[in-house]
């Protein structure tokens, strides 16, 4: 009796075959995890490239610590704007005042200061309420009034600069107290032994690159919790190993010069901060419905006018905190002083990722496009490249972002 078992036995696979199919549906997996965040790893590509190139062009001028502590003094006050800004844009909207705040902010913390010899601390405090007041303002007049984010901001921008020369009369007042200078200039305090390095600054550090990993791990884990696609555990690990990296250079180029300066540690704060409230918060999910669709959103029962006037009065108090930070970094408040600020962090915003019309953007992608506009103009000024051709060169990286966010959803809706 023969039996037939050509039905049972199943035929073996051609050599390397099964090897070859579970690397290509790792490599789509890999692929398709791109697409998804194209333009938050695209950016973070192109951040490091641009490092790259300049270490290479200035001779290693460009990471020396010395620079890496002047990159983020330089930068600090547009990379608060733009925070402020992204949010501005994810609910749909656009500031052209921020610059224009910033200047009196600065302005009028250097009359309490100067001229009417105001403690520093109370000073700031009435500096970041009248920041408030501004956004307010005009958040209102945006929200219930209806009139256009554009049109009510130019304003703003208009009325702002001139009160600025109306407060300083058309002069440059300073110097400010060392309090309100270290804002903008001061490093931590050194504690502990001599180390060769900034004892602070390590353990900060240590602390970041715990809390980056606890980050990555707990959102990996809700990911999974909720069936959504995560990335394989070899590239998750490799992800995890260039955080950690690039965490542990900066500490260690700070901790070799002056140890972190203290305005990098307010925008940890924000960082962190605004970005947990984008992610986890009702308030963050609510700007992100009222600009992908706020029809959705009304009908949702979002409360669409409360969240555009909460956005830009949130924008007001980062543009005082600005002004504050860049008049201290100065040392003297200046009527020239946020002359075109607004447009670095609106270019910041779009090339860390936000989108045309709304919805779309994250805290970290303002964060990255803000560095990538700062270590093109501070490796730019190493290469003595005129200010002519850094416009040039500025000009077609924000053209090059809009133009790939225009693109990308093409190619989604198609």
């Amino acid at each position: 009796m023969s039996t037939d078992v050509t039905d049972k036995t199943p035929a073996a696979a051609p050599p390397g075959k099964g090897g070859s199919a579970a690397g290509e549906g790792l490599l789509q997996l890999v692929l398709g995890g791109l697409r998804r965040n194209m333009r938050q790893y695209g950016m973070l590509i192109a951040l490091g490239l641009i490092v790259v190139l300049f270490q290479i062009w200035t001779g290693g001028d460009l990471l020396l610590p010395r620079n890496v502590s002047n990159l983020v003094l330089q930068n600090s006050y547009i990379l608060i704007l733009a925070i402020g800004m992204m949010l501005v844009i994810i609910a749909g909207h656009i500031d052209l005042s921020v610059g224009s705040i910033t200047a009196f902010v600065g302005a009028f913390a250097a009359v309490l200061t100067v001229q009417h010899h105001m403690a520093w601390p109370v000073a700031l405090v009435l500096c970041l309420l009248v920041g408030a007041v501004a956004g307010s303002v005009q958040g209102f007049l945006i929200a219930y009034f209806g009139i256009p984010s554009f049109i009510v901001t130019l304003a703003g921008m208009l009325l702002f600069r001139g009160l600025t020369e109306i407060l300083l009369k058309g002069q440059t007042l300073g110097p400010f107290p060392n309090g309100l200078q270290k804002i903008g200039n001061g490093f931590l305090p050194e504690v502990g032994p001599n180390t060769n390095y900034h004892n602070l600054t390590l353990l900060l550090g240590i602390v970041l690159i715990a809390a980056v990993v606890w980050q990555e791990v707990r959102d990996r884990r809700r990911q999974q919790e909720f069936s959504l696609d995560v990335v394989p555990r070899n590239l998750f690990l490799l992800k995890l190993v260039a955080l950690v990296a690039a965490v542990l250079a900066l500490t260690m180029l700070l901790a070799s010069y002056d140890g972190a300066p203290i305005v990098l540690i307010i925008l940890g704060v924000l960082v962190g901060g605004y970005g947990y409230v984008m992610r986890n918060s009702v308030f963050g999910r609510h700007i992100y419905a009222i600009g992908g669709n706020l029809p959705a959103a009304k009908l949702s029962g979002v409360k669409d006018r409360r969240i555009t006037f909460q956005v830009f009065l949130n924008m007001g108090v980062l543009a005082a905190l600005a002004g504050l930070v860049v008049a201290a970094r100065l040392n003297a408040a200046s009527p020239k002083a946020g002359d075109g600020f607004e447009l670095e962090a609106i270019a910041s915003s779009f090339i860390g990722g936000a989108s045309m019309s709304g919805g779309v953007g994250t805290v970290l992608g303002a964060i990255i496009g803000g560095l990538v506009l700062g270590v093109l103009n501070n490796g730019m000024n190493l290469l003595s490249v005129g200010t002519d051709w850094q416009q040039v060169i500025k000009g077609l990286a924000l053209l090059a972002a809009v133009g790939f966010d225009v693109w990308n959803k093409r190619k989604s809706g198609s």
